[in-house]
């Protein structure tokens, strides 16, 4: 296996810069084993079946890019995961400047100043901003950027409606720096729609780190380590995704962030286990999975981990297939595009 194996040509119109208005306007492509669909979003609820039950995401993304300055030297700062006691890790554009000890004045923040407690291996780190952890989500509102994915272009930096646009509807509990951007797709009438066709719902949450904006540099993807990122499946999240599919029903995950930590809670039966904690579960074509039968997500950047990942799930020559039509069709890629829904290889 070889990360060249995952890349595609894709051109630079496809790439969206902004969502579909209104959000359940988008495309879907629906891929299974007869190949690929053309849909609508608002297609969803008649691709469901009564007795499926929809696993969400409710992480809610927080402002955490900060600009500082350490002497002369400018740095920028991405928070990726809160590690108690006012610490947070860190991705630090820069960071050979900083050493242990220093402070970092934050731009728009002044009374804003964490100190370096130590530095880690690929650009991270730990920083302390204190235990008042109020007075850091105000600083993060006043000062904080929305973390846009680089391939969004925003050269005077994002734009005010960015902030909603950026977030779920299911937003709830803070602490992403990216989006889970499949939910992007849902409102409220589509949600009761799916509701009305007798498809249930379960809350989980993953905190999407900083590390799902960096690159894939190795050139063997079993080589590569992804950052861990928080995550929970409450007792009654998992209660009910196994009694939906005891009855018949199928899982649906809603996003690669829903179905990686499916992943990292289901045990050998397939059955889904209470979880909290952290994950950097790595998916590759040969996972065998056992959390979700079916994948609503977004399409993908090439040579990524998440290509990788929907090659798993959904078979790579498939995939590959569903992406050339796709680009032909001239769907929208990456956060702000178009949606996918994928049925499991092995189930299909």
């Amino acid at each position: 296996m070889r990360t060249e194996d995952f890349d595609f040509d894709l051109p630079e119109r496809l790439i969206a810069q902004a969502p579909a208005r209104p959000r359940d306007a988008a495309r879907l492509l629906v891929v299974g084993r007869d190949g690929a669909g053309d849909r609508g979003m608002r297609d969803l609820p008649g691709l469901l079946r009564p007795g499926d039950i929809m696993v969400v995401n409710d992480t809610r993304v927080i402002p955490a890019r900060l600009r500082g300055q350490r002497g002369d030297a400018a740095v920028e700062i991405m928070l990726n995961r809160a590690e108690g006691g006012g610490l947070w890790e860190a991705l630090v554009r820069n960071a050979r400047r900083l050493r242990p000890g220093d402070t970092v004045a934050i731009e728009g923040a002044p009374a804003l100043a964490p100190r370096v407690v130590e530095r880690r291996e690929g650009g991270m780190v730990l920083l302390d901003f204190g235990p008042d952890q109020a007075a850091l989500a105000m600083a993060l509102e006043a000062a904080g950027e929305v973390p846009l994915p680089p391939y969004i272009a925003r050269p005077e930096g994002p734009r005010p409606e960015d902030r909603e646009d950026y977030q779920t509807i299911f937003a709830a509990r803070p602490g992403a720096v990216a989006a889970p951007t499949a939910s992007l797709h849902f409102t409220p009438a589509l949600l009761a729609a799916i509701a009305a066709r007798g498809v249930g719902q379960a809350v989980v949450t993953l905190h999407v780190g900083a590390g799902t904006f960096l690159p894939m540099r190795a050139e063997d993807p079993r080589e590569h380590k992804l950052h861990p990122e928080w995550g929970e499946v409450t007792e009654q999240a998992a209660a009910a995704i196994n009694a939906a599919r005891a009855a018949g029903g199928r899982v649906v995950a809603i996003g690669t962030t829903a179905l990686r930590l499916l992943e990292t809670a289901a045990q050998a039966d397939g059955r889904i286990a209470p979880f909290r904690g952290l994950t950097d579960i790595f998916l590759l074509p040969g996972h065998r999975f056992r959390g979700a039968d079916l994948l609503l997500t977004n399409f993908h950047l090439p040579r990524s981990t998440l290509f990788m990942l929907v090659s798993a799930f959904a078979g790579t020559a498939r995939m590959r297939a569903a992406y050339a039509h796709a680009i032909a069709e001239g769907y929208r890629f990456y956060s702000y595009g178009d949606g996918s829904l994928l049925s499991r290889e092995d189930a299909a």
